[in-house]
């Protein structure tokens, strides 16, 4: 039973709660995740306004149950009250075109090496200029008579880009395989670049080792990324191998020819369920724009940028012309047509 006493003194703590919220007390509440102080007494509507949006404009719920619009001012804020704010934007996340690799995600769409660079510091240069968050590496021996002598990884910081072992220089299943493994063990990483080429003339790949060795790798636990030909039969099997990702040649390694092949590579995205890159003969901006047109879900060169007269320059036109032929690519071009069709109509001309 309660005392007289009691009953005297919720009316005087309900007079001191009403006092400090005249006088600014401030309170704790969570915001969409975050800490955040409010002054007590103040309504949900307050705090919509009082963080810049319009409480018509916006669903809250409060402690896991909706509040109901109408009642956003009338509703006072509580200690510790945990609110979820949210209204309608455009297109969801403001990076909402990111693609992903392996259960890895990424914003850049340019795919950069590190070969016939002058010099390490030009590359990380080019590095930086391009907006690349993945950059190939190849695996050498380590030079045995200056064990001091500069390493990739004094310029470009590991932690800060996704480094990709790659194959190149093997010529067969087991050499590319024997690389990898080694990467793996120099560096832990297991998302790799795959290619195994048939001759030194063509630096064509040699799809039966390349296959075999996708098998192997995969078996292993490595997540390949795969240069391939342009052929949508041989693409689909190395996907079904286990491939991470499908690289068929634009042209052939270091030519800068462009795109040759349009329509098979078009017809490897089609068939595709896993990323379609473009690896090898980008010679310019226009050739990275006209790959992402193609629906490619990114670009990787090195020689158009290593071997340009100023390859910083170059590289930030390749990391515009990716963005620019990825936008052309979701926005969707105009048919062809064999006839002209003005823009502007004939009829009612003086």
């Amino acid at each position: 039973m309660m005392c007289g006493c009691d009953a005297g003194f919720l009316p005087y703590m309900d007079r001191q709660q009403k006092a400090k919220e005249r006088t600014g007390h401030m309170i704790s509440i969570q915001l969409n995740g975050e800490p955040r102080q409010v002054r007590a007494g103040a309504s949900i509507a307050d705090l919509v306004t009082e963080i810049g949006l319009e409480p018509a404009k916006v669903a809250v719920e409060r402690n896991r149950e909706i509040v109901p619009r109408s009642t956003l001012h009338q509703v006072q804020l509580g200690e510790g009250d945990q609110l979820e704010i949210v209204h309608f934007v455009g297109g969801g996340a403001e990076n909402s075109d990111s693609w992903s690799v392996a259960g890895r995600t990424f914003t850049s769409r340019l795919i950069v090496g590190t070969g016939k660079y002058k010099d390490f510091a030009q590359n990380a240069a080019a590095l930086e200029a391009s907006g690349a968050e993945i950059i190939t590496v190849a695996v050498r021996r380590v030079n045995v008579s200056d064990p001091n002598a500069p390493m990739l990884t004094d310029f470009i910081d590991p932690k800060k880009y996704t480094y990709l072992p790659n194959t190149a220089g093997c010529f067969t299943a087991d050499d590319a395989i024997r690389t990898l493994r080694l990467a793996r063990e120099a560096g832990g990483w297991d998302l790799v670049k795959l290619e195994v080429l048939g001759e030194a003339r063509t630096l064509y790949p040699d799809m039966r080792e390349t296959l075999k060795a996708t098998e192997v790798l995969v078996k292993e636990g490595f997540k390949p990324m795969v240069y391939c030909v342009d052929d949508p039969i041989a693409a689909k099997q190395l996907e079904e191998a286990g491939a991470v990702a499908i690289m068929p040649l634009g042209a052939p390694i270091g030519s800068g020819l462009g795109i040759q092949n349009r329509v098979t590579i078009r017809l490897i995205i089609e068939g595709a369920k896993v990323p379609v890159l473009v690896d090898a003969g980008v010679g310019t901006a226009s050739d990275a724009a006209v790959a992402m047109e193609l629906g490619c879900e990114g670009v990787l060169m090195n020689t158009a940028i290593a071997e340009a007269k100023d390859p910083i320059l170059m590289a930030h036109a390749m990391k515009l012309a990716v963005e620019s032929g990825r936008a052309a690519y979701r926005a969707g071009r105009m048919g062809r047509r064999m006839y002209a069709d003005p823009s502007s109509p004939l009829a009612g001309l003086i």
